[in-house]
């Protein structure tokens, strides 16, 4: 669907557990995902509410960014739906949000980021000092990738093809999902590239 679009500006990838591609305002290809995510996508596009970010585990837990930081989720770790309350009651622009089945988490809002673990903000800090600020990540239960205004940073078993593409591209690079061998990634205005 992605190449019949000729765009794409986010996705959602599992190895296991389903895949969803967001395009235009709205529109969606999926195949094998959570009934409980299904639902609500189609909720809230019933609802006519801009999906911007959709997370999903191989464990099937989920979430979704919607609208003007409107957030519904399944199974997601307790500190992270602390964190999310905290920031959407303090009117936090919440950003980017990624989590793993281990319980690793980030998210990251147009002031601040916060994770899981003071060895992934650490990580995430020293990022930041060598390539600027933090406009992504994503976490796996196997790898994870920051993405920074002039760089990005990478831990674990994150695909040597993707680290070329990310080399390569001329995209401002605004989100990014990783699946194995597979991967995305796309900027703000729906440009994109991916190995799936």
């Amino acid at each position: 669907m992605i190449r019949e679009w000729g765009e794409c500006r986010n996705v959602a990838i599992t190895k296991t557990n389903g895949d969803l591609a967001l395009y235009s305002t709205n529109g969606t290809a999926q195949s094998g995902l959570p009934d409980g995510l299904s639902k609500a996508l189609t909720e809230l596009n019933n609802d006519r509410q801009y999906i911007d970010d959709v997370q999903l585990t191989e464990n099937g837990r989920w979430m979704i960014l919607y609208g003007n930081n409107g957030i519904r989720w399944n199974d997601i770790p307790y500190s992270l739906e602390q964190k999310l309350r905290d920031y959407n009651k303090r009117n936090e622009v919440i950003n980017s949000v990624t989590f793993n089945d281990a319980g690793d988490w980030i998210v990251i809002t147009d002031e601040f980021y916060s994770s899981s673990s003071s060895e992934i903000t650490q990580w995430l800090k020293e990022g930041e000092s060598a390539h600027g600020e933090l406009w992504a990540a994503c976490i796996t239960d196997d790898a994870m990738v920051a993405v920074y205004a002039k760089g990005y940073k990478f831990y674990g078993n994150v695909p040597d093809s993707l680290r070329t593409a990310l080399k390569n591209t001329s995209l401002d690079v605004y989100r990014l999902k990783i699946a194995g061998t597979a991967w995305f990634f796309a900027d703000k205005n729906g440009g994109y590239n991916y190995n799936m």
